[in-house]
């Protein structure tokens, strides 16, 4: 009898054991940043959050993808390189470059400039881009 209750335990701790290692943990959403700045509406923040992990910048998987090529700044201009022609980069090119001046006074310029390409389904779905 002894034997028996001490197999029984034996094996339901075996039996918690493999379910706790093969029970998925619970996994948060992300939306990128990009899109859901394009497609939300006036001015609410984002949730949930995309790739923010520890301060870290979404520009992180931007630079990985090839999508942004580079980037360049000083202390009054700030020039962000692209490639939209990487697969999957979700925007098209204008043709050339677009600059601006940001609310802080630097000269922002887009090289080449980049709009939402209506061909990727978030941004056909999107109201803001209709």
């Amino acid at each position: 009898m002894r034997r028996l209750a001490l197999g029984t335990v034996v094996a339901l701790g075996l039996a918690v054991v493999v379910i706790m290692l093969t029970t998925p943990r619970p996994a948060e959403a992300s939306i990128h940043e990009i899109i859901a700045a394009l497609c939300r509406a006036g001015g609410e923040e984002v949730v949930p959050f995309g790739q923010n992990k520890d301060g870290e910048s979404f520009l992180r998987a931007l630079m990985a993808t090839g999508f942004i090529t580079s980037i360049e700044s000083t202390a009054t201009t700030l020039t962000i390189n692209f490639d939209p022609t990487v697969p999957n980069s979700k925007f098209r090119s204008t043709g050339g470059p677009v600059s601006f001046t940001s609310p802080t006074g630097v000269l922002v310029t887009l090289n080449p400039g980049v709009e939402p390409d209506p061909a990727f389904p978030a941004h056909a779905v999107c109201n803001n881009l209709r």
